[in-house]
């Protein structure tokens, strides 16, 4: 569903950086150069996944079908698809439309890319060793399910997918019908599921520090999208925000 927005584009919220090269060009080279990161951002996050794909499918014994061994092609599933979601991210960051607003300020766009990033440190954690098989099943399985909604949520979002806290068009079917942000759900979701193997305080203190990102990130896209579009204030009062009958 596509919303006209009530703002004209001239009122857009301006970027932070329009006085460091001179506005308009500056913040126009400043979004671009920054939405070219992005998307290299995720192809280098598929092309690592590719390569633990190709090197977990060379040393898998199909021979050896006991618990671990499925764990493990469940963890595969896992991983195929977020890289799946990476690179359909990635497409998506490359061809969506342009912003009719966005956040105003450097801040949102810090903790958006703060909370894209930070679990770059989730590999350098100390991982439960051995790891109880019940919780690689948990770890793959939330890992899977989440990633396999979550591109399912992105393929309704379309062209209006954004890290940073932009408005493009209004969605509110498919899965945003039960909730208003079914992408931070579900990536949550999958989160949960990778950090179990690595259960400790240090990503515990990691997880809750990703989380708080994310809800800051939530709540700034959530005041451009209430000043964007009209009927956005009457779609948030019939729809939850992230959990259904809950919040």
């Amino acid at each position: 569903m596509s919303q006209r927005p009530p703002v004209a584009m001239d009122e857009v919220a301006p970027f932070a950086g329009d006085g460091l090269l001179g506005a308009p060009r500056g913040a126009a080279i400043l979004e671009a150069l920054a939405h070219r990161a992005v998307m290299l951002w995720f192809m280098l996050l598929a092309a690592n996944l590719a390569f633990g794909l190709v090197k977990s499918a060379l040393q898998f014994d199909a021979a050896a079908l006991d618990t671990i061994a499925l764990a493990t092609i469940a963890d595969m599933l896992s991983r195929f698809f977020t890289m799946a979601f990476f690179i359909f991210a990635a497409w998506l960051t490359l061809v969506r439309s342009p912003p009719v607003a966005k956040a105003p300020g450097l801040m949102p766009r810090l903790v958006a890319l703060l909370a894209v990033t930070m679990l770059l440190a989730l590999p350098f954690l100390p991982r439960l060793e051995p790891a109880p098989t019940w919780l690689l099943f948990l770890s793959a399985g939330l890992a899977f399910l989440g990633n396999a909604l979550a591109l399912i949520a992105l393929n309704w979002l379309g062209r209006s997918f954004s890290v940073m806290s932009e408005a493009r068009r209004l969605v509110t079917a498919g899965p945003y019908r039960c909730v208003r942000h079914p992408l931070y759900l579900t990536e949550e979701i999958a989160i949960i599921g990778i950090f179990l193997p690595y259960w400790s305080w240090q990503a515990a203190l990691l997880f809750f520090a990703h989380l708080a990102l994310q809800l800051l990130r939530l709540n700034n896209e959530e005041r451009v999208l209430r000043q964007t579009f009209a009927d956005y204030a009457d779609y948030a009062r019939r729809t939850a925000r992230l959990i259904p009958g809950l919040w």
